[in-house]
């Protein structure tokens, strides 16, 4: 494939020294859906500052969140590192069977399995947690618990369910920026605004719609071939698999970590400052009280964010190239907003720390009148579930933030 740059001399691929971006304008794309071939590679006129992180950044990301069907926006609909499937019943419109597994820690040990089961199984309510306690779907070492059992440690919380779908998701004309196609997988630069799929409030305009439109054939896969999600606000790349066997490849190369995704951000914070927490390692969770939001906790998940480059618009405000290691629910927004560096435009997380002295009024205009998270998946690299080739591709800085960082740069910033 003339689209595939070679992983193993890129360093953002595990164990691999160098390499090179693979751009939209190499790919050929589908007569449904044309793109503006402009530049592919946010390239920077500052020079950014390359910061080092772990060992563990050599592996393969997650992506930013996980799905959950009381959120709006969206990310991962594959799997996250503890055991967990998704397998289809069917053609489109059957039921999903969820299979997830989780071993209690001696940290959790001690809390109701109600309460836990809402931190563990994010992706779902606690009211149809709470149901499946119930009817015998949620069990502690395969037998029924009341919700006010209190989990030991090496207890085996096991959730086995189906989940309806909402009807058939219907095929909508919906134009899609197709950046990569073969006969195994698409690559998708979704723009800011839309929601990846059908869902309370969103049962059309979504990706999946648009999916079913130019590709028939997804209806016979779940959620379309969707392999992750990223926020309805949040714009950059999507793989789909057109085959069940790519999808079902693809979500385990999430779940060992050979994906790996870049997302570029600007944030309130200056270089100095950033460069000092280039690792965030905070574990995230649902906040007790605002059950849509996420909040760093003690008993959360493991969470891990690198900030691999940072340039300076000016000296309170900085474009971010961040990468994940694993993938919790608004893992990125969450990090940067907990370390003191919120993510410009983030009505959840970025309260008035966006603001900072010394701003001219054009700037705090462009600050407070963004619309969206500035926030972008760039970067996305993932071996062919097919060929076992290496690919690596990437999406241009959506306008919207171009304009941002070149307002806050007084004018200096360019791509």
């Amino acid at each position: 494939m003339s689209s595939a740059s070679n992983l193993q001399n890129n360093p953002n691929y595990p164990n691999h020294p160098q390499g090179q971006d693979c751009h939209a304008s190499d790919v050929p794309k589908t007569q449904q859906n044309q793109r503006d071939d402009t530049d592919h590679d946010a390239s920077l006129e500052h020079e950014p500052i390359e910061t080092q992180t772990s060992s563990t950044q050599d592996e393969g990301l997650y992506d930013d969140a996980e799905y959950d069907d009381e959120l709006d926006d969206e990310e991962v609909l594959a799997f996250d590192d503890e055991a967990a499937t998704v397998a289809h019943s069917g053609a489109q419109g059957d039921a999903l069977e969820v299979s997830e597994l989780h071993t209690v820690t001696q940290e959790q040990a001690g809390q109701r399995i109600d309460k836990l089961a809402a931190d563990m199984f994010t992706e779902h309510s606690r009211a149809q947690l709470q149901d499946w306690l119930k009817s015998g779907n949620l069990t502690v070492n395969d037998h029924n618990e009341k919700a006010k059992y209190r989990v030991k440690v090496g207890d085996i919380v096991r959730l086995e369910a189906k989940l309806e779908q909402h009807g058939s998701d219907q095929p909508e004309d919906i134009k899609l920026d197709i950046i990569y196609e073969d006969d195994s997988v698409i690559v998708i630069n979704k723009p800011v605004g839309m929601v990846v799929h059908p869902g309370a409030g969103n049962w059309s305009g979504t990706l999946v719609n648009g999916l079913l439109y130019h590709y028939p054939n997804q209806a016979h896969l779940p959620r379309a071939g969707l392999v992750h999600r990223i926020d309805k606000n949040t714009s950059g790349l999507l793989v789909i698999g057109k085959t069940k066997a790519a999808q079902l490849e693809l979500q385990e190369q999430l779940k060992d970590k050979s994906v790996y995704r870049h997302y570029q951000c600007v944030v309130a914070g200056d270089a100095p400052s950033l460069a000092r927490q280039r690792t965030i390692d905070a574990p995230i969770g649902r906040h007790r009280t605002q059950r849509t939001k996420m909040t760093v906790t003690s008993t959360g998940k493991t969470a891990i964010t690198h900030i691999m480059k940072i340039t300076p618009l000016s000296d309170t405000y900085s474009l971010l190239d961040v990468r994940l290691e694993t993938g919790r629910t608004h893992q990125i927004r969450v990090h940067l907003s907990h370390i003191g560096h919120p993510i410009i435009g983030d009505d959840i997380y970025g309260n008035r720390q966006q603001l900072r002295a010394g701003l001219t009024p054009e700037q705090r205009q462009a600050i407070q009148s963004f619309p969206r998270q500035a926030l972008h998946a760039y970067k996305l690299g993932f071996i062919h579930p097919e060929t076992g080739e290496s690919i690596e591709l990437t999406a241009p800085l959506p306008q919207d933030i171009v304009e941002l960082a070149h307002t806050l740069s007084d004018g200096s910033f360019t791509i």
